[in-house]
């Protein structure tokens, strides 16, 4: 959500900036702009919509600078405009570009209004610009007014700000929102996150919760929230700019469901061995912490907390430990009851999600054993700030609708349920053969993808459609609520998804022949009760359409639905396997219906604020 780039350089910085913001497109957003110092003068460019439109405004109305910060915005105050695009201004000599809300911007508005500044957009942010004017022209430097100023903000920030008056240097802070230090030779960056960055480096300094840093063409020097001088290590990434391209394929989309074979592997790969996983992969002494585990809380949103809902099941089934699966921004505002000796497991993509990222805080004052987070970005705030952590190393995404990050997610959860379940006394025949089906999982994935052609077949009999009903049982439910959520995010198709048993208690009665139905049958001992709900579609004239495991037999008449056979690779890992094919047909309905699959309407990829 909203994207930060910033550069101090020895050379002309409005290409830098402009690829930053191109490779956070996929954060979500809906304007952009740019505020670079050039001579004496601040010099602002700001459109709504896309990157290239900006781009190509810089064409007829360029500027040449060293210095500058840029910012694509997603509305949270204020509607989509050029007016309320970032970067901010005040008084034409100080500039700030914001990620986040600031909760209390209307008593900072009335404050700083009765101060004679004027505002001239909607949005919470520029109250920031004017604040630090306001501080720095009280004699404050810039370094010392942004201290000052992140004191007096309620909420969630990443900020970059440029004065005139501190021409040579950007002041970055941030607080519940990321923000990265990129390093140069005589040239320094911000961003929010590495990917902005990895045209110009490979080097970075991840900073912590309340860190305030300032970044000029010789160095950088980093401070706490108080102001006083921190050191935070240096870290080089192995991530190239290739490898958040799009390479062959028609969208990022596309793309990462095709990786999800090698990114499972690599989720695997140093864990298991010889039918058995390997010691410590949770963490340095970890085996004492899972060893004492009684219960399990886990903690997500969106399509993770869909992940955790299928952890659920396996954690219950195989390891005989309660668990309960939360809503992380209902998890935040209720009062939850904590047994002794409970796990708490954050699952999170980016690491930066921001109710996620609070969820875990706020479980710091219960009696959890541990916190364990699950996440794909190894410097985020989510694993410096727990316990355990278990990588799931899917490599960057960036589209919108997750794809290899589910899937990756689902694969860190079984190794941790079948650790959970052998510390608490599974047999060891089970666990070996467990852990050897989870071992198949990347071979089965891309068995999975060979379906392929055939569900961009079956898309075109969805094209039509304005609603979609998705059916599954046990740890299949899960996935078919991970189903209708992909269909609705990229194609824009309303769709739900239920328990195949609860059919018969409401949703029956929006089936009929325009209504297509996608059911999950893997074989297993709700087979046949599924069988069963199928049959109620079929006798109202519902049009079915069938995931199958390849010795499931399901009879359909063609003409009003078709199933579709994969190998499932066992009932342990089916759940994750299913899940192939629904992301397929979500991906080529959406491509026929001619919508933006990588970038879909209203929508975010990391959602670093409530």
């Amino acid at each position: 959500m909203c994207g930060i780039v910033g550069a101090v350089a020895n050379r002309e910085i409005g290409p830098i900036l402009i690829a930053g913001l191109q490779a956070l497109e996929y954060r979500g957003y809906d304007s952009a702009g740019l505020a670079v110092l050039e001579g004496n003068a601040l010099h602002r460019r700001r459109t709504k919509g896309k990157v290239r439109e900006l781009e190509q405004l810089l064409v007829t109305e360029p500027v040449a600078a060293r210095i500058g910060i840029a910012h694509t915005r997603w509305a949270t105050h204020g509607v989509p405009s050029t007016h309320n695009a970032h970067p901010h201004v005040s008084a034409d000599r100080v500039s700030v570009a914001h990620n986040g809300i600031i909760e209390n911007h209307v008593e900072l508005r009335d404050e700083l209004t009765a101060k004679g500044y004027e505002f001239t957009s909607e949005t919470d942010s520029e109250v920031i610009a004017h604040l630090i004017d306001s501080l720095l022209e009280s004699g404050l430097s810039l370094i010392e007014a942004v201290v000052s100023a992140t004191h007096r903000l309620h909420g969630a920030y990443a900020i970059a700000v440029l004065s005139l008056a501190h021409s040579d240097r950007i002041v970055g802070a941030r607080r519940g929102s990321p923000l990265v230090v990129g390093i140069g030779l005589g040239e320094h960056f911000l961003g929010s996150d590495v990917q902005a960055l990895l045209r110009v480096t490979n080097r970075f300094v991840y900073l912590d919760e309340g860190d305030i840093v300032e970044i000029s063409r010789d160095g950088y020097r980093v401070m706490d929230a108080q102001g006083k001088p921190v050191n935070r290590a240096e870290r080089e990434t192995d991530l190239t700019a290739d490898a958040v391209e799009r390479g062959e394929y028609r969208h990022y989309m596309l793309k990462e469901i095709h990786e999800q074979p090698e990114a499972v592997a690599r989720t695997l790969e140093g864990r298991i061995a010889e039918a058995r996983i390997l010691p410590n992969v949770f963490g340095v002494d970890a085996e004492a912490v899972l060893r004492n585990v009684r219960h399990v809380h886990i903690v997500a949103c969106g399509t993770s907390y869909h992940a955790g809902m299928v952890a659920k099941y396996w954690i219950e089934g195989l390891a005989n430990l309660p668990c309960a699966v939360e809503v992380a921004s209902e998890y935040r505002y209720r009062k939850t009851v904590v047994p002794n000796g409970t796990l708490f497991v954050a699952v999170s993509q980016s690491g930066e999600t921001a109710d996620t990222l609070a969820a875990l805080r706020s479980g710091r004052d219960e009696r959890y054993l541990s916190a364990l987070a699950v996440c794909n970005v190894p410097e985020s705030s989510l694993v410096r700030e727990s316990d355990l952590v278990l990588m799931t190393r899917a490599g960057p995404e960036i589209g919108v609708a997750s794809t290899k990050a589910f899937t990756t997610q689902l694969a860190a959860l079984a190794l941790l349920t079948l650790e959970l379940a052998r510390l608490n006394g599974m047999p060891e025949a089970k666990y070996q053969r467990l852990v050897a089906q989870l071992a198949t999982l990347p071979r089965v994935v891309a068995d999975a993808l060979a379906l392929e052609p055939a569900i961009a077949t079956l898309a075109e009999r969805f094209v039509d459609k304005h609603h979609a009903l998705f059916l599954g049982r046990g740890a299949s439910y899960p996935i078919a609520i991970e189903a209708a959520l992909k269909l609705k995010e990229i194609s824009y198709i309303h769709a739900e998804a239920y328990p195949a048993g609860e059919l018969k208690h409401g949703p029956l009665a929006l089936v009929d022949e325009d209504m297509p139905v996608i059911a999950v049958a893997p074989n297993n001992q709700l087979l046949e009760k599924l069988k069963s709900n199928l049959e109620e579609v079929r006798a109202r004239g519902g049009e079915l359409f069938v995931i199958a495991d390849r010795d499931v037999e399901v009879k359909l008449d063609d003409k009003r639905g078709a199933v579709l056979h994969v190998d499932a690779g066992g009932n342990f890992i089916s759940p994750i396997v299913f899940n192939i094919p629904l992301q397929l047909l979500a991906y080529h309905v959406a491509v026929l219906k001619g919508t933006d699959v990588d970038q879909p309407r209203n929508l975010a990829k990391s959602v670093t604020v409530e």
